[in-house]
């Protein structure tokens, strides 16, 4: 704690000099907030003081309120631990200062350091300096100012755009708005912010107040027409999160009524909302995710992370490509290896397809991607393996295929060389079956599109070694993925969780539900698209193979449907052939297929469950928890097996794998949050009445009975714990 102060030193110009130190990004923790004030105070009353400048230590503003604080709050419920920072400090003492308060901006202000830093009557910014207001990423909105303030200084419309998608700005186009008063090297900041600061006391430079100006607003019919086009983006793009609505309320009350009431009204809200439950679970994200680069024995014991510069690919299929082209994308080099030269140019053309489509979105220059394609060689036996540093396996689920294939790599690849599979369900140990190294064997699940899509679970078995794992986790970081270490068992942590997901829906079909329903209730619900839909994107192959692992691996809480066989046998293979569940058309929407409706007659017919052959009658609310409580009581048996090391892993990789959604923290803070009784009871009431697939897990039943949080680490550890 000895870093975190505030200091203040008092110049032979008179300015003093106010600097935040709290490392790394100078957050304003709540001792931070006291002594500014301390520090304001006394600035103001000495004699020998006519101007302050405000700056932060190593480089960096500050990167606003400190986290932690919001975090007691949940933990606590008690809205008092959080500091009065608007009013009481950045009116009062900043902006109503008698002397005039000049910020000495560089590296980053975010969130609350930016509005401490528009509290100020100038800002002066070193280049390249990140600015912007995050909070709604957290479920809040800006609560020292920034929606009254921000406005003000850079117009409603880029202001609205900068909140609404926490969309950061740099210094020089800071600059341009009207946010940044001039923009000076770092070794000439402290000297001009002085001088601005001198020069405002003494009238030379305008001495302003942002909070009462109104040139930048437009009239307020212009204003109305932003907020309400706003308004309607934000439910559109975001329907399940309050914290936009609440943004733009608290703009139109300081428009309307004057900036302070802004303020004032903005305190109130943001209160409010700190306590909502958006705010607990994307808070909740916020640390898990941070969280899952703990990993014991592996990151705490002062190995380190080997060079990664070649990375051989086997397989150039959907996964295989997608994994190639993460890869070459952050300048690795890759070999691709397929079977043979047709296979292989299909492949290289999947790549090539993949980087034309980032290029054409405008999330990739063409150079860059011509770069990135330099890096990819093709070839068709394993001469190129020599010195690679690592073999990701991509092919398909055949396990003597996967077997040959790991023999031939230990025979071709240098001896420290790291074994990965890409394997979803299949067991390391049989992949690595017929190898002698298996302490360099380990899973590299990269989830579809693998180019696209953050997660990267990281599988060890029992004998993978600390720095394989370790080395993996530096690449998938370096790749830009989120890595999460996982226990090795069917399906891993993410595909074993949600197994129950896409069963539970075509058990509720078999049950009478109308599917089109299930998918409308699950995405307003928050995920990305419901379990049909994703059915037919993600092709029946995979479906019906995945389910057959499933329901060989635990034949006790499975629910066979032949639903996806008759489509299969229709003719239907999905988004593949452009029949499925839905109609695909380029250009538009998927839409309802309802030919279909005689094919779910004849599963309904099949699997004979409807009571008394009649279906069943249940709420929206219903839907949802009895596709989703499967899924969380599956995932009382991941924690219970110890397949992730903290059930905050798991919430992670549901987010990043499954689509779960981000403001209900993930599946287990969400189980967590209904209340692990009331899912333990409805699991008991429909294993009654529709058998073993609901059937509660040992797990959930304890933690009910016993009033237990689900996510609250075990008393000791599991004895079937595979980490």
């Amino acid at each position: 704690m000895a870093d975190v102060k505030v200091t203040m030193e008092v110049g032979n110009d008179g300015v003093a000099v106010i600097h935040i130190s709290n490392p790394p990004v100078n957050a304003l923790a709540v001792p931070i907030i006291l002594e500014l004030k301390e520090k304001f105070g006394e600035a103001v009353r000495r004699n020998d003081v006519k101007a302050i400048v405000l700056t932060g230590k190593g480089g960096r503003f500050s990167g606003g309120l400190d986290i932690n604080v919001m975090q007691k709050v949940h933990q606590t419920g008690d809205i008092t631990l959080m500091p009065d920072v608007s009013v009481e400090l950045v009116v009062n003492m900043v902006e109503d200062s008698k002397k005039p308060v000049v910020a000495a901006v560089e590296g980053l202000a975010l969130g609350g350091g930016l509005e401490l830093a528009m509290g100020c009557h100038a800002r002066i910014a070193a280049p390249r300096t990140q600015l912007g207001l995050p909070e709604l990423t957290l479920g809040i909105i800006p609560g020292f100012g920034g929606t009254q303030r921000l406005p003000r200084l850079i117009g409603l419309s880029k202001a609205v755009e900068m909140m609404l998608l926490s969309k950061s700005i740099m210094s020089e186009e800071g600059k341009k708005l009207g946010l940044i008063d001039a923009i000076v090297s770092p070794k000439d900041l402290l000297k001009l912010s002085r001088l601005w600061a001198i020069e405002i006391a003494e009238r030379s430079k305008p001495w302003i107040r942002s909070l009462y100006r109104t040139d930048k607003l437009g009239s307020l019919s212009e204003a109305c027409e932003v907020l309400k086009v706003a308004r309607q983006q934000a439910r559109n793009t975001s329907p399940n999160m309050p914290q936009h609505q609440a943004c733009l309320d608290v703009i139109e009350d300081g428009i309307i009524q004057g900036g302070y009431t802004g303020v004032l009204r903005e305190a109130e809200a943001f209160k409010k909302l700190v306590l909502s439950d958006t705010s607990k679970g994307l808070i909740h994200v916020f640390f898990a995710q941070r969280a899952t680069s703990k990993v014991p024995k592996v990151t705490d014991v002062g190995i380190t992370p080997r060079h990664v510069k070649q990375v051989a690919v086997i397989g150039g299929g959907l996964m295989g490509s997608g994994i190639a082209t993460a890869f070459i994308l952050s300048n690795i080099q890759v070999f691709l290896k397929e079977v043979n030269s047709e296979y292989l140019l299909k492949g290289i053309k999947k790549i090539e397809a993949n980087l034309h489509g980032l290029v054409t979105k405008g999330k990739l220059m063409k150079d860059k991607a011509d770069k990135a394609l330099s890096l990819l060689k093709g070839v068709l036996d394993y001469s190129e393996f020599k010195d690679v540093d690592m073999v990701i396996e991509a092919v398909i689920e055949n396990i003597p295929l996967k077997q040959a294939i790991f023999s031939d790599i230990e025979k071709n690849c240098p001896a420290h060389c790291i074994f990965a599979t890409n394997t979803s369900t299949v067991d390391l140990n049989i992949i690595g079956e017929k190898t002698r190294s298996h302490d360099r064997i380990v899973g590299a699940h990269f989830f579809s599109p693998a180019h696209i899509m953050p997660l990267l679970e990281i599988v060890r078995t029992e004998k993978t070694s600390a720095q394989v794992i370790l080395d993996l986790m530096t690449v998938g970081k370096i790749i830009k993925k989120v890595p999460v270490v996982v226990g090795n068992c069917t399906g891993f942590a993410v595909n074993r969780t949600f197994f129950p997901y896409t069963q539970g829906a075509h058990m509720l079909v078999n049950l009478g539900l109308d599917m089109f329903r299930i998918d409308r209730v699950i995405s307003s619900f928050g995920l990305p698209m419901g379990p049909f839909q994703l059915a037919d994107v993600g092709g029946y192959g995979v479906t019906l193979a995945v389910g057959k692992e499933f329901r060989n691996a635990f034949p006790d809480r499975t629910f066979k449907s032949p639903l996806m066989e008759l489509m299969v046998k229709s003719g239907r293979n999905g988004k593949n052939n452009g029949k499925g569940f839905y109609v695909f058309e380029k250009g538009s929407k998927p839409k309802p297929d309802l030919s279909v409706s005689p094919i779910i007659e004849e599963s309904r017919r099949l699997t004979n469950i409807m009571p008394n052959a009649k279906p069943i009658s249940v709420s929206d609310q219903e839907i949802v928890e009895m596709i989703l409580f499967p899924v969380v009581n599956e995932a009382c048996r991941v924690l219970d097996e110890g397949i992730t090391i903290r059930a905050s892993d798991l919430d992670i990789a549901s987010l990043l794998g499954m689509g779960f959604p981000s403001h209900r923290g993930g599946i287990v803070f969400w189980g967590d949050s209904v209340g692990p009784k009331h899912v333990y009871q409805s699991l008991k009431r429909w294993s009654e009445l529709y058998g073993n697939f609901y059937k509660p897990s040992r797990y959930l039943e304890e933690r009910a009975m016993k009033g237990m949080p689900l996510g609250a680490p075990a008393s000791f550890p599991s004895s079937k714990a595979r980490l």
